[in-house]
């Protein structure tokens, strides 16, 4: 049974990545969690220097999922190259490194410094931050400026590129073309929902930033709608991610048309799903006789029931 993944000259074992800001650098984990078992782990969005972030409180719970304004703290892209990338290739893992930028040169020159890195096997751009005021999301709500920094980063590195897309636009379909017009690889969608939580006794928001991003179960149907709406758009691989708590979740992602999943908020309650989820796959695949994982991508039947 073929569970492997090719996304340009990006290799996956499986489809199962951990998602950016909830796997930090990646060896935290490494106790528990087999990192070369894993597809790949998007590591923790790096700055070309170090970030503080919100203050508390930064996370809060809610029905069916989790809010978080973090504010995309970090530790930048010199000391993770000197201190966490000499642990994960020694640890085997696939390493995709999100990069966060507040100007165009920004995001170019984390590319240029990281595509001399060995290990760092693909770049994820985070252009989707929904709880920053500055860069980030004021390039994933523009097309143009969409365009701009894919095709920017695309001049710096020949290593694979991933735009990281936001929901909070009108049509993400859109955005997944600007990105596929520009260069990008794949895409990788959805990125958190922008929302707040009110604390009724107080009158105060329960975040210091006021606004968060919503992620966990609640957001899920969603996310498999938009993911299903790029792949029918876009020629290039989609990468899905939104409330995936257990295998069945993530092949309803795989049928909209995903060739690969992230998985977030459910490692913060069980960081041991991970085997879970190969199995679970692997169970589905027998069961319905299909022996790539690649054949059952955008499978969905739509025609009329009867």
């Amino acid at each position: 049974m073929d569970l492997s993944v090719r996304i340009g000259s990006l290799h996956l074992r499986n489809p199962f990545i951990a998602a950016s800001g909830c796997f930090g650098y990646g060896v935290e984990y490494a106790g528990i969690v087999d990192l070369s078992g894993l597809g790949g782990i998007a590591v923790k969005g790096l700055y070309l220097n170090p970030r503080e972030g919100h203050p508390p409180p930064r996370i809060v719970e809610t029905p069916s999922g989790m809010l978080n304004a973090i504010g995309l703290q970090g530790i930048g892209v010199h000391p993770f190259i000197a201190e966490k990338m000499p642990e994960l290739r020694r640890l085997g893992a696939t390493v995709i490194v999100n990069i966060c930028g507040s100007t165009l040169d920004e995001y170019v020159e984390l590319a240029r410094i990281l595509s001399d890195v060995e290990g760092v096997a693909a770049l994820e751009l985070n252009i989707s931050c929904p709880n920053i005021k500055e860069g980030g999301i004021q390039f994933g709500c523009n097309l143009n400026s969409t365009f701009d920094v894919v095709s920017g980063v695309r001049k710096a590195t020949t290593l694979p590129i991933i735009p990281k897309l936001t929901p909070n636009v009108t049509s993400v379909s859109s955005f997944a073309k600007a990105a596929e017009d520009a260069g990008a690889d794949a895409v990788s969608l959805v990125n958190t929902f922008l929302a707040m939580v009110v604390d009724v006794e107080t009158r105060r928001p329960r975040l210091s930033n006021v606004m968060g991003g919503l992620s966990g179960p609640a957001i899920r149907p969603i996310a498999v709608r938009m993911v299903y709406e790029c792949a029918r758009l876009v020629r290039i691989p989609v990468i899905g991610m939104g409330g995936i708590a257990d295998a069945r979740d993530a092949i309803e992602f795989l049928i909209a048309g995903a060739s690969a999943v992230q998985v977030g908020t459910a490692n913060f309650a069980d960081p041991f799903i991970w085997p879970r989820l190969v199995s679970g796959l692997s169970d589905y695949m027998d069961r319905h006789r299909i022996t790539r994982v690649a054949d059952l991508v955008g499978t969905l039947d739509t025609r009329p029931r009867g």
